[in-house]
């Protein structure tokens, strides 16, 4: 995991300093302005629709207990986002994402893992920090749609698939928080980096003898947008 996020900030330091020359280019800084007020980008207050698209570093996390760590899974992430302007330099970013979490375990009798798969809806505010830079803040809410869990004790390999019913025991929605940045290459192309955690266990209290645990999310992608 430490490779995958090293490899990731250093692709979005490199689009961070491309962005910045594109935008020079886009809004040169000697153009005169009414005022003498700061430039304010052209398009920003157009409502912008975007498809995006990525990929997921995931596990979970025992919010009661310091040491527990298990390992990460890679998963996609895709969908539609809409970015509506509120008064510059904020913007509501509602999206619907298709996501893929889990997570890997070593116990004491073999490999576990397990593989869930959501809809994400991200209600998120959008900040302009300069051109070509900004960071989204926000909630979240999930709607789980199926989870597979898989266990090899070294000479067979067991699968489960579990398809989002009450008696299974998990929890069908969830709530969380998403915290990111994003680096605009250009007007239509912006590359992202996020963190997301559970504020609510996966797991349904009393109903299941599974741990109670939250799903947390390194998420990188780009988003193409059009307006």
């Amino acid at each position: 995991m430490k490779k995958i996020l090293f490899t990731a900030i250093c692709l979005l330091l490199v689009a961070g300093s491309v962005s910045a020359q594109q935008h020079r280019r886009y809004y040169p800084r000697n153009r005169p302005q009414p005022n003498h007020r700061r430039p304010v980008q052209n398009d920003f207050n157009t409502i912008k629709f975007g498809i995006v698209g990525g990929v997921n570093v995931s596990n979970i996390i025992n919010t009661n207990d310091a040491n527990f760590s298990t390992g990460t899974r890679a998963g996609l992430n895709a969908g539609v986002s809409l970015e509506v302007p509120i008064s510059y330099p904020f913007a509501f970013q509602p999206e619907l994402l298709y996501s893929g979490k889990g997570y890997s375990a070593i116990t004491p009798v073999g490999q576990f893992s397990q593989r869930t798969n959501w809809i994400d809806l991200p209600l998120l505010l959008k900040v302009k920090v300069v051109p070509g830079f900004n960071f989204v803040v926000g909630p979240q809410v999930s709607f789980l749609l199926s989870t597979q869990n898989t266990f090899n004790n070294g000479y067979s390999t067991t699968t489960q698939d579990v398809y989002n019913k009450a008696t299974d025991g998990y929890n069908k929605t969830l709530i969380g928080g998403v915290l990111g940045v994003g680096f605009e290459v250009s007007p239509n192309v912006e590359l992202r980096a996020r963190y997301y955690i559970d504020l609510q266990s996966t797991t349904i209290n009393g109903v299941s003898d599974i741990p109670q645990y939250n799903n947390q999310v390194w998420q990188f992608g780009v988003a193409v947008k059009f307006f």
